[in-house]
């Protein structure tokens, strides 16, 4: 996380032309696909085609859920909290997903001490904001990890990001210029 301005790199120096640009693989391009129809569309690296169109982004407003379980919602987000100097949230919030999936004993235990030391720890890098309790109770949890080792402090976070984060986010130029030029090309 980017602290004080003298400090701050230039990656972090970003305006709002820039996430603009960034972002400008979320909105559709028109393209040929056959001599009788053309579509909103726009390709990926692999050469695969997604849409985006305003009805999604529209359902972005819906819950902070519909956000982030959309491919396209979840990287606009992510790039609004990185404006913000808050992406550690979302990182950590993803990293608790993956967590979860994981079924090996053994990867579970290396994957919550590194996810513990990353995000929860004291002055860890992308430390979450955390009360100490949750802190504490997490720091147990990994000695013995299971599946939901960081439940409690997963669900913080997510409540956190969708009290605070989420209702900015919907005001952002960010999200308010994607929604404007969905619904303009629509």
């Amino acid at each position: 996380m980017c602290k004080g301005l003298a400090a701050l790199p230039a990656t972090c120096l970003r305006s709002a032309k820039d996430m603009k640009h960034r972002l400008g693989f979320l909105l559709p391009k028109t393209e040929t696909l056959s001599d009788h129809s053309s579509t909103s569309i726009k390709k990926d690296k692999t050469g695969a085609t997604h849409r985006v169109n305003y009805k999604e982004v529209k359902e972005w407003s819906e819950s902070f859920l519909k956000l982030i379980s959309h491919k396209h919602g979840l990287v606009t987000f992510t790039e609004f909290l990185q404006s913000e100097y808050s992406e550690e949230n979302i990182m950590f919030w993803l990293a608790c997903e993956e967590y979860r999936k994981c079924k090996s004993p053994a990867k579970l235990a290396s994957k919550a001490k590194k996810i513990f030391n990353e995000y929860i720890a004291v002055e860890a890098p992308k430390e979450v904001n955390l009360e100490s309790h949750i802190r504490d109770k997490t720091r147990k949890n990994i000695l013995e990890p299971t599946s939901s080792s960081f439940d409690e402090a997963q669900n913080k976070i997510q409540t956190l990001m969708q009290k605070d984060s989420y209702p900015r986010f919907l005001k952002s130029k960010i999200y308010l210029d994607l929604l404007n030029q969905t619904q303009a090309r629509s």
